[in-house]
């Protein structure tokens, strides 16, 4: 992919949404323009930015936020990372949403450090000349690194801050090859209308519990019953023309353990009851990602006439494959519950930061289900 070398001026010319900056690849050198690039990008920003909602809930929506904020969110996101030293970023989110904006061009900003951006996961690793990198990911990133172990074997440190969904188990299998000397994630969890919320970083085992960003709070109550994440920030967002509320409630669910630590427990419109049971479908798909071989999945949420909510499995196949050469019944034993039906569709549809949309692309076929404790009928949705 040929790279395009901008100047930092010539980057924050451009709308973080235009195709120069979300649709091909380029760098910029930071560390040439001086010790402090925050005059030249408060200079360069508009007062107001507009970021858009990825649309994986609903129709996407237009929030608005200051140049100073922006820019103060970016130190907040730089601290992070920071302690590791980095020399470079290298960035696969795109900058048409406020995290992409954010980690792809003015974290490295804040860091001083030189910053490639790639538009798509083909072709090599980028030669950034530097032995500490930040690599901003996207869940597909862990599998590009691992395929390119070599690059991340020649730097002394490799820092990967991941926004988005649910981390992908190849997430665990790059940090046990790189190993915990070589590796880190720093997770951000966040929203388009918020901000960043939490953090936590980890190098080896299971994650840790979530952190709120230290100019975070919470505003709904503190018990360690399952709650709505409520918070409150100096960062919320605003409607055009309207003014940032008081507090934000976000779609997660969460059982708070400490003054400003918290487990998620699952997105709102993630969570169904199937005969009783609650399911986690974020959790159902990092369970059957872990044993179906096939090329994307989703477990979506389903009205169902007989009990009310159930779930049902889109399965994209690899080629030359089909739906019947799945292991379905290991799948579902380790899930613990069978989906009402399975689809092969032929592709999902999800944002850059790979939250499933809010239709898939195929639609659910609405014929009546069947016993859920009867054998699975694997079926094709046309």
């Amino acid at each position: 992919m040929e790279n395009q070398e901008l100047t930092p001026a010539t980057l924050l010319s451009h709308d973080f949404a235009a195709p120069e900056l979300a649709e091909r690849a380029w760098s910029v050198r930071w560390e040439e323009h001086g010790a402090d690039p925050g005059a030249l990008v408060l200079d360069s920003l508009p007062p107001e930015i507009d970021f858009h909602t990825s649309g994986s809930t609903g129709p996407s929506q237009t929030w608005r936020r200051t140049r100073e904020k922006v820019w103060y969110e970016a130190g907040l996101l730089a601290e992070l990372v920071e302690q590791e030293q980095p020399e470079a970023v290298v960035s696969f989110v795109p900058t048409v949403h406020l995290y992409g904006a954010l980690t792809s061009v003015l974290v490295p900003a804040r860091l001083g450090v030189p910053a490639w951006y790639r538009s798509s996961f083909f072709g090599a690793m980028p030669d950034t000349g530097r032995r500490r990198v930040v690599v901003v990911a996207t869940p597909w990133i862990f599998t590009l690194l691992l395929q390119h172990m070599p690059w991340v074997r020649e730097l002394d440190h490799v820092t990967v801050l991941y926004g988005g969904a649910m981390l992908p188990d190849t997430a665990g299998q790059f940090l046990k090859a790189a190993g915990p000397d070589k590796a880190m994630i720093v997770e951000v969890m966040g929203s388009t209308e918020a901000g960043g919320i939490a953090t936590r970083r980890w190098r080896e085992g299971e994650p840790p519990a979530w952190s709120l960003f230290r100019d975070v709070t919470f505003a709904g109550p503190v018990t360690s019953e399952e709650v709505p994440l409520t918070i409150t920030s100096p960062r919320l967002a605003y409607r055009p023309g309207g003014q940032p509320p008081p507090l934000w409630e976000a779609d997660d669910h969460v059982r708070v353990i400490g003054d400003r630590t918290f487990l998620l427990t699952g997105r709102r419109s993630r969570l169904v009851k199937v005969n009783g049971r609650r399911i986690n479908l974020d959790q159902a798909e990092h369970t059957l990602r872990g044993v179906l071989d096939c090329a994307d999945l989703a477990v979506v949420p389903v009205t169902d006439p007989m009990i009310g909510e159930h779930m049902d499995l889109l399965v994209v196949l690899r080629s030359g494959t089909e739906l019947a050469g799945l292991d379905l019944s290991t799948a579902f034993a380790r899930l613990g519950v069978r989906p009402r039906r399975v689809h092969a569709v032929p592709r999902i549809e999800r944002s850059e930061l790979g939250k499933l949309r809010h239709l898939p692309t195929a639609p659910i076929d609405p014929a009546s289900p069947i016993d859920p404790a009867s054998p699975i009928d694997a079926e094709v949705a046309t």
